[in-house]
């Protein structure tokens, strides 16, 4: 496939029997930005299967990955899924996406509001040294239904904490929320309720939200994404509109897979 690199799948690992995450080789002229997406995918009967699939990884490691959902049916994960180390992945060369913190106007905090794999972009952007000059708070909350659905807890909570060259910034800005819908657990309920209803900036320590501070990226479900959009115009925030940069961007990118 011309417009894709064909790259080598270096790792592969399963969190449960609903999720896995595959790390490839990039190609030295592969560019993107943090929060950017690619299609993805692999020839099946001699014709690429591709789907969009966030980079997980930042723009300044020297390998890829992506994060995926396990569909029994999906054209492509049901395929995906039991991919392995030395099997090839077709990654195309443009990558594109709307999460782009420098797409929204200036304010004192980010909000990164995702579901399921909808954290994958958000493990790019809170890799980004950047992000933590422009903001004075990034709140990462990451809604699942199950406990064992929240990954990445130990990179999020631990490892980005330790970097060498902005750990510090990590430590002092970024706030990690978890939240479960599903069984008992210290974060209850949906995005959308814990926004409502106050608890999440209760929880966080963060003021009530203002047009004026509070800025926001989304990616997950297409319920999730109405709902949200929804509650954030209904206070006074807009999306921005292709070079219109306004108080939040979402990512439609995504289908089921």
């Amino acid at each position: 496939m011309a417009a894709a690199h064909t790259e080598t799948v270096l790792e592969v690992h399963h969190w449960s029997d609903k999720l896995f995450t595959i790390k490839t080789t990039r190609d030295p002229s592969m560019r993107f930005r943090n929060g950017e997406f690619a299609m993805i995918g692999i020839e099946v009967d001699g014709k690429p299967l591709m789907r969009a699939y966030s980079m997980a990884s930042s723009h300044y490691e020297d390998h890829l990955e992506f994060y995926s959902i396990k569909v029994e049916d999906g054209p492509l994960t049901s395929r995906l899924q039991h991919i392995r180390p030395g099997d090839k992945l077709l990654v195309s060369k443009k990558p594109t996406g709307s999460l782009l913190w420098d797409r929204l106007r200036p304010g004192k905090r980010l909000y990164l509001l995702c579901t399921g794999t909808g954290l994958a972009p958000f493990l790019s952007v809170i890799k980004d040294p950047e992000l933590y000059e422009h903001f004075e708070t990034v709140a990462l909350v990451h809604g699942c239904r199950f406990i064992n659905e929240l990954t990445y807890q130990k990179l999020i909570t631990s490892e980005l904490q330790d970097n060498p060259y902005f750990g510090d910034s990590v430590r002092e800005k970024l706030i990690y929320y978890p939240a479960v819908t599903r069984e008992p657990f210290r974060n209850y309920g949906r995005i959308t309720e814990l926004i409502e209803s106050g608890k999440l900036m209760r929880d966080t320590g963060l003021p009530p939200l203002a047009v004026e501070h509070d800025r926001f990226m989304l990616c997950g479900s297409p319920g999730m994404l109405k709902s949200l959009s929804e509650i954030l115009r209904a206070k006074g925030f807009r999306e921005t509109r292709k070079e219109n940069y306004r108080e939040y961007v979402v990512e439609r990118a995504f289908v089921e897979k």
